[in-house]
């Protein structure tokens, strides 16, 4: 028997389990790009959402200052430092426009934090700003798989 008979002979033999190989080989890969893909955008998805919680409660302070002149309560400025910092932080995290936007916010409210009455030019600044993270935040959730 030749040589090379022998190699095609054992690959006629082992067909199946050879095709089985390459099959397990492809699903296993598959399976951890998958795994992968859904934990990042599990990640994206909870980042996003503190962001947006975040936002919420730093409108409400500003809500709070604007409308209701509450200063010392619900509506320190003061509290807003928290907020504005935070979403800061956590759209580092996220891909997309988010942490550009959440940058301007904070410009917004350094600039402005101690002059946020209603239909103040820092007031609307800190709102445009606060508006824009949430949007680009939005778009983001709207892009995962």
């Amino acid at each position: 028997m030749k040589p090379g008979e022998r190699i095609r002979d054992q690959l006629r033999r082992n067909a199946v389990a050879l095709i089985s190989l390459a099959i397990a080989i492809t699903s296993l890969g598959y399976n951890t790009w998958r795994n992968e893909a859904s934990e990042y955008n599990r990640n994206q998805r909870l980042i996003s959402i503190e962001v947006l919680r975040n936002l919420g409660d730093l409108q409400q302070v500003v809500f709070h200052n604007a409308w209701d002149m509450d200063v010392t309560g619900r509506g320190n400025p003061r509290t807003g430092w928290v907020h504005v910092i935070a979403i800061r932080d956590l759209t580092l995290l996220l891909d997309g426009d988010a942490s550009s936007s959440a940058a301007v916010l904070l410009e917004a409210w350094n600039e402005g934090w101690h002059d946020l009455e209603g239909d103040s030019e820092p007031y609307k600044a800190v709102i445009e700003a606060l508006e824009r993270v949430r949007a680009d935040t939005h778009a983001l959730l709207r892009e995962l798989d």
